[in-house]
């Protein structure tokens, strides 16, 4: 199971980079700190940050240090599972299940998969049930009750076992017919996979989760309509996303393709952020859209999984050779050796954080740079930072933010943005 969530979170990555209550007759006002006004870019970012209670900042701290904890969790509990599953026989057992129960391979490969999806879900459980319940509440983030919100993980798990069955059925026809190059060719597939769900997630899988409904107000769609149409993105509406019933965060998406394209934001900005902010959030979201980054992104982890298959090729063959016997794996073609495969991923996927969070924070800081020269909004940037920074840590080392952030700190977005600010024009200001 971890290894398909960690499969399902890149998809994520290159999409983004989360109460059915009305949204507010009007947006909130924005702010600005007296201090930030006319002071230099680096006064004015720490004018910004100072606006934050010591109180709210130690606790916004607390929740995303907490959360480089939890990477190394995640990573024990996965090998931890792999390795029981191999070291005890319960893997072969359950090849050796599929193989009484059905002669042909393909739906062997779907019976040892849904057996193992069930099996390493339920062993995974407690600490995902802290992890995405318990500390959410902790920290006053989630808003779901626990019967929602696991409501909403079988739901998960069930579209995991349609989705986890057809990667199966590809990656192991590959390892059958290709035995020498199957990681060349597992690569292809993929992300093939990965390709094919970052595109249909946003239109076809999250509406599972979340209804969408037309933004009525024209007041905040108009100037958003506007944006997109200035940079050339097929849309007529901007859809409202009832988020708030899960979190208090504030997201947003331009996501799509052949005729889906959709620009969509959820109803935590609409109550939380004024206007301004709002427009700098969608500018920021139509920046990955025009700067084709779920593309550019599929290459650069196409290239980083070509790498990761070619070790784990090395290393599944000398594991196999001598551990093969004992764990009852017959070799790559062999259902069995898949928790072998999801142990040697997981702990590349460890190994590479920091690489993983600099490849997708890149493209985050060029929304940023479109998003702030198209909405023109320096203090709405400022100030959805500041929002960001509820749960992500405001004002890291420099150490920090290259391993664990997969987005700019709040501390670098607010000086991206003053530096433009005192490079650029106010918003709405004509160049005579």
């Amino acid at each position: 199971m971890r290894f398909f969530v960690a499969f399902l979170a890149l998809s994520s990555t290159l999409l983004s980079a989360p109460g059915e209550d009305a949204a507010p007759a009007s947006p909130p006002t924005l702010t600005v700190p007296s201090a930030a006004v006319n002071a230099d870019p680096e006064t004015a970012t720490r004018a910004w940050l100072d606006t934050v209670p010591a109180d709210k900042k130690a606790r916004s701290d607390a929740y995303f240090e907490g959360g480089y904890w939890l990477i190394f969790w995640n990573f024990v509990v996965s090998a931890a599972i792999s390795l029981l599953l191999l070291n005890t026989g319960v893997s072969a057992r359950i090849r050796d299940f599929a193989e009484r129960r059905t002669r042909f391979r393909s739906l062997q490969v779907i019976v040892y998969g849904v057996a193992y999806l069930l099996l390493t879900s339920a062993l995974s459980f407690p600490l995902s049930l802290y992890e995405y319940f318990f500390r959410e509440h902790t920290y006053g983030l989630s808003t779901q009750a626990f019967g929602a919100w696991f409501g909403e993980q079988i739901k998960g798990l069930g579209l995991a076992l349609i989705g986890f069955s057809v990667l199966l059925l590809a990656l192991y026809a590959v390892f059958r017919r290709a035995p020498r190059t199957w990681w060349i060719w597992g690569t292809a597939v993929t992300v093939a996979f990965l390709a094919i769900g970052a595109l249909i997630a946003p239109v076809f899988v999250e509406p599972v989760f979340n209804k969408y409904k037309p933004l009525d107000d024209p007041a905040i769609s108009e100037p958003i309509l506007a944006m997109a149409r200035a940079n050339q993105i097929p849309v007529k509406q901007v859809f409202e996303v009832d988020a708030s019933k899960q979190s208090n965060r504030v997201s947003a998406n331009v996501a799509g393709f052949l005729g889906t394209t959709r620009i969509a934001l959820n109803d935590n900005l609409l109550k939380q952020c004024s206007v301004p902010e709002i427009r700098y959030v969608m500018a920021h979201e139509m920046g990955h859209y025009v700067l084709n980054h779920i593309a550019k992104l599929l290459v650069d982890f196409s290239l980083m999984a070509f790498i990761a298959f070619g070790i784990a090729r090395l290393v599944f063959e000398a594991a196999v050779q001598r551990w093969g016997d004992r764990w009852g794996v017959r070799g790559i073609a062999d259902p069995a050796g898949l928790p072998l495969l999801a142990l040697v991923f997981a702990t590349i996927s460890f190994l590479m954080t920091p690489v993983n969070n600099t490849v997708t924070r890149i493209a985050e800081v060029e929304a940023d740079a479109f998003g702030i020269n198209t909405s023109r909004e320096a203090s709405g940037m400022a100030a959805v930072a500041l929002k960001l920074g509820t749960y992500r840590k405001l004002d890291p080392t420099s150490l920090e933010e290259f391993i664990f952030f997969d987005h700019p700190s709040g501390r670098a977005r607010i000086r991206m943005a003053m530096d433009w600010q005192a490079a650029h024009l106010p918003a709405g200001e004509a160049v005579p």
